[in-house]
């Protein structure tokens, strides 16, 4: 008569024979992931082994590799090869055999509408295929949080705070106007060209652009992560745009600005003049906090447009009106609303956004300012003066490579653009070659 652990060891053995069609051997191993010990110079992949046919032993199988290695970070490749193993585990359950042709298995997964894969994926082929992601499952809201997650690796908080701003806008507009639309492969051309449509005629063209190449950067993601088949905003037309243009002061308007403000307002006085002295933009002087004041060299240090860190000379016109630093928390914002070197516990596009509307109230109404003047103005103006002022002794290509380094242009023919724009740039007077015309 058997006893209760035989009992159990054959209901176990038919248990899995059932689900196996061998006893207490699986067909396959559960997929693993190599990261090569964190070695971004090497090919990370998932990997499985599959019991073969013939002998009944476990084969190592052809490594999958998809887009995996084409993102440049750990957390990036991780994420990737982490979808890959969770749906490549849910199809060997379901009945991958990489022995086979895999057809029933193909059309099965196409009638449900849960799976997006290839009609053969045999063991010669399962790295060149299609990969396996889900193609229903993941909703918009859910896609977005995927492209965001993995976008944040390599753009800033303020560009993240962006895109998740017009992603949220997005996501309103499909509540408000395609409330069918749940999933993330609903989302096509049509749709999104309706989106825009609406965010032109709230805003401009050049909002609407910035739409349009924001969402695309997400959506991209999307399709190297093979979660959609194509990126439709590339076919999306760009519309011309009038960029918007900061003019430069005359000599007379900027210096009764800096006469005005000496008295009525000094913190925005040295703010500007870090503008005007320095050619800093003013979210880079939003950023000094004044650790990035290097007293003894009389340097600054700060985080600019084009690269990552910047260290620029003081000019001594600026550092004279600099009050003593030495006595202040090294970690305090340099310029706060009520004095130079304080905490000010706001996010730094805040801090930009107060004093743009602190100079508009305290300066621009009063002097009756057109919108084309702004706080940009100021490096304009001090830009061009500094330019004309080393065209007198320099040559003009020598005149430009001094201004390079005093600017922080990254390249000549960024700083020409910037010229032109401008236009810094005026010929001298040709009244005589048009004498010379009209003869």
């Amino acid at each position: 008569m058997p006893n209760f652990k035989e009992l159990i060891t054959f209901e176990y053995e038919n248990e899995y024979e059932s689900a196996y069609d061998l006893s207490l051997k699986p067909n396959f191993s559960s997929p693993k992931i190599y990261s090569a010990k964190g070695d971004l110079t090497k090919r990370w992949y998932i990997y499985f082994s599959f019991r073969h046919p013939d002998n009944g032993k476990l084969m190592r199988q052809t490594p999958f590799y998809g887009n995996a290695n084409k993102y440049k970070t750990k957390e990036d490749r991780m994420s990737v090869l982490v979808i890959y193993r969770k749906v490549l585990l849910r199809l060997l359950k379901k009945g991958y055999n990489p022995y086979s042709d895999n057809l029933e298995l193909h059309k099965s997964l196409h009638r449900k509408n849960s799976v997006a894969v290839p009609a053969d994926l045999t063991n010669k082929n399962l790295e060149k295929s299609t990969p396996l992601p889900e193609k229903t499952s993941m909703t918009v809201k859910e896609a977005f949080e995927f492209g965001i997650k993995l976008k944040e690796k390599v753009i800033s908080q303020t560009t993240k705070r962006d895109y998740e701003s017009k992603l949220r806008n997005l996501q309103e507009w499909l509540s408000a106007n395609q409330p069918e639309i749940k999933y993330i492969n609903e989302l096509n051309k049509k749709v999104v060209t309706s989106f825009l449509n609406y965010v032109l005629n709230k805003n401009s063209a050049r909002t609407r652009n910035n739409y349009k190449s924001d969402l695309s950067s997400i959506i991209q993601v999307l399709v190297d992560n093979e979660i959609i088949h194509n990126n439709f905003l590339k076919k999306i037309p760009k519309l011309k745009s009038t960029p918007e243009r900061n003019k430069t002061y005359a000599q007379h308007t900027q210096e009764e600005i800096f006469e005005y403000l000496k008295i009525n307002d000094p913190i925005l006085l040295l703010y500007i003049k870090f503008i005007s002295y320095n050619f800093l933009r003013p979210i880079e002087v939003c950023r000094l906090k004044v650790k990035d004041i290097d007293i003894e060299n009389k340097r600054v240090q700060f985080k600019a447009k084009n690269s990552p860190l910047k260290t620029k000379i003081i000019p001594e016109l600026l550092w004279m009106d600099l009050p003593d630093l030495t006595k202040l928390d090294k970690e305090a914002i340099l310029f706060t609303p009520d004095k130079i070197g304080s905490e000010w516990n706001t996010e730094i596009r805040n801090r930009r956004d107060y004093f743009s509307k602190r100079f508009r109230k305290v300066v621009k109404e009063h002097f009756k300012l057109g919108r084309d003047y702004g706080l940009y103005s100021f490096r304009h103006t001090y830009i061009t003066k500094v330019y004309r002022a080393l065209m007198k002794d320099s040559s003009p290509f020598e005149a430009k490579s001094k201004l390079m380094l005093i600017t922080g242009h990254s390249s000549m023919t960024a700083l020409e653009k910037y010229l032109r724009d401008i236009d810094a740039e005026l010929p001298e007077d040709y009244s005589t070659m048009l004498k010379n015309v009209h003869g």
